[in-house]
C-alpha cells in the first residue's frame, strides 16, 4: 500500500518560510507541529502494517491529526 505523505511541509509548500519562523519564534506552535508529526507518524506505521491497531485507533489518530493540522494552518495564516 503506498502511504501518502502528510507532513506539513508536503501540506502547505508555500508556507516553508512560515512554518520555520514559526517553529523558532512561537512554542506553542512548535509543541504543536512536534505533536503533529508524531500522529502522522504514527498513522503511517499503522497503515504501512509495521504497527497493529484497530480501525478505531487509527481513525482516531487520523482525526487528531486533521485537528492539529487546522490549528497549524490557522496560526500560519496568521503569522
Amino acid at each position: 500500500m503506498t502511504v501518502e505523505h502528510h507532513d506539513l511541509h508536503h501540506e502547505f509548500p508555500d508556507m516553508a518560510d512560515q512554518i520555520r519562523d514559526l517553529k523558532m519564534k512561537d512554542r506553542h506552535f512548535s509543541r504543536l507541529f512536534d505533536e503533529y508529526h508524531v500522529v502522522d507518524r504514527e498513522v503511517r506505521n499503522i497503515e504501512n502494517e509495521a504497527e497493529a491497531a484497530s480501525d478505531e485507533r487509527l481513525e482516531a489518530l487520523k482525526m487528531k491529526r486533521v485537528h492539529l493540522k487546522d490549528e497549524l494552518f490557522a496560526m500560519l495564516q496568521q503569522a
